[in-house]
């Protein structure tokens, strides 16, 4: 009977789940923390906690856990959410900028009752979607990010129109947020007129959905990998 002989693992055999190496480099890390730590307790001051129920903020607080965590779920979810409305956000603000009235979804940028500091800290919306690609393209993409995020964005809406001050309300304060997701129409001044008010927050999330996460979902999913575990063995090129 021939005797067997288990070959011992080559010095080549790396096993990834000793020494993970962190895929965020720490400046990023330490960089964004840094603005984190100037924006939420600057928005608390002035915008109330509501604030961050908006879908960009919301995003800012899953990228600073991806960041931290190394975990793809929640900046998938994040990029699946906001990549198409942040581009929309900059036409808008552009649009602004040259004079030209187009949505109105960024006329607190040109707020004069707003100081400068607090509206440049509102520039994340123009540099987060090209961080969001950045971390999703080395963490790698999770195909739940469209469910997660869909349920996420939907109780959102829900909370904002059952519980948070309407387009047109009259507030304390002009800067505290109203209409918040834009569940009572793009004007935050007046509600929108088209269709009654329940149908219509309806429409806006299933327009959200199909116009929104759904073609990000369907495009990072196609030219992203999707995200692995770590554990697993992986032999260097000879």
């Amino acid at each position: 009977m021939k005797a067997t002989t288990v070959a011992s693992p080559s010095p080549g055999v790396v096993i990834a789940a000793i020494q993970p190496k962190t895929k965020i480099p720490m400046w990023l890390k330490l960089a964004y923390t840094g603005f984190m730590a100037v924006l939420v307790p600057v928005y608390l001051y002035n915008y109330g906690p509501t604030n961050f129920l908006y879908f960009c903020d919301t995003a800012l607080l899953l990228t600073l856990v991806s960041i931290w965590t190394e975990n793809s779920l929640p900046i998938s979810m994040a990029a699946v959410g906001i990549l198409i409305p942040q581009f929309f956000w900059c036409v808008d603000f552009l649009c602004g900028l040259l004079g030209f009235h187009l949505t109105g979804l960024t006329s607190y940028m040109f707020d004069s009752q707003r100081s400068l500091f607090l509206r440049g800290l509102s520039l994340f919306h123009g540099w987060l979607p090209f961080l969001l690609v950045y971390l999703v393209l080395r963490l790698g993409y999770d195909r739940r990010a469209l469910k997660a995020w869909t349920a996420l964005a939907w109780l959102l809406c829900v909370i904002a129109f059952f519980f948070l001050p309407p387009a047109g309300a009259l507030l304390a304060d002009s800067k505290l947020p109203l209409n918040v997701n834009l569940v009572f129409g793009f004007d935050d001044a007046h509600p929108q007129k088209w269709l009654p008010q329940g149908l219509y927050v309806v429409v806006w999330m299933l327009a959200l959905f199909f116009l929104a996460y759904v073609p990000t979902h369907l495009r990072l999913r196609k030219i992203l990998p999707e995200q692995g575990g770590r554990g697993r063995l992986m032999k260097p090129t000879q």
